[in-house]
């Protein structure tokens, strides 16, 4: 039978992750985006491989998309936009955070909440991302897999261009409606 457990997060909780999550930003400032992939690819596959709480497995799948998301090379995310998903993933990829991983059953619990904050949080990107997917997979259906490679950059490029500027404005207008607040 299962059992729901569920709890709230103070203003003074969050305040705690984001101190932590700043702490991982400033560990992290000399890594590269594909070292913070390849960790995250790790601790996913090792995750998915493990008896891990289902709260956890759920979220393993969220870091694993903003892996992909980092890593997706048509997807081009630069600079700011790169960087906040990069710190997102640094807490995780951090084997000494708040809860050793090792400890069997809550190891990862942290982990699965600061997955779930950052998602959160990034839900603009994510979204415009997961849009961007969606977008190649059906073009590539509907124009085949043979359309010439200048003709295919050209409708991705279009259409990344109208997605990352749609998530950076609904970024700006929830920055502004918090007032500056932010995890990342």
């Amino acid at each position: 039978m299962p059992l729901t457990v569920s709890f709230q997060l103070s203003d003074r909780d969050l305040k705690y992750f984001a101190d932590r999550m700043n702490e991982a930003k400033a560990k992290a400032a000399g890594r590269d985006a594909a070292e913070i992939v390849a960790a995250a690819g790790k601790l996913v596959g090792e995750l998915r491989q493990s008896d891990a709480p289902d709260f956890v497995r759920e979220r393993v799948e969220k870091l694993d998309l903003l892996a992909r998301m980092l890593d997706d090379e048509e997807w081009k995310l630069q600079g700011e936009d790169q960087a906040r998903v990069r710190n997102a993933m640094a807490y995780v990829v951090d084997p000494h955070d708040l809860i050793p991983d090792q400890i069997p059953g809550l190891g990862f619990l942290d982990d699965a909440i600061m997955v779930e904050l950052v998602c959160r949080e990034l839900r603009h990107e994510i979204d415009a991302y997961q849009d961007f997917v969606k977008f190649r997979d059906d073009e590539e259906k509907r124009r085949g897999k043979s359309v010439d490679p200048l003709t295919r950059e050209q409708w991705l490029s279009t259409r990344r261009a109208q997605l990352h500027e749609r998530m950076r404005r609904r970024r700006s207008a929830l920055w502004d409606a918090r007032l500056g607040r932010s995890l990342l």
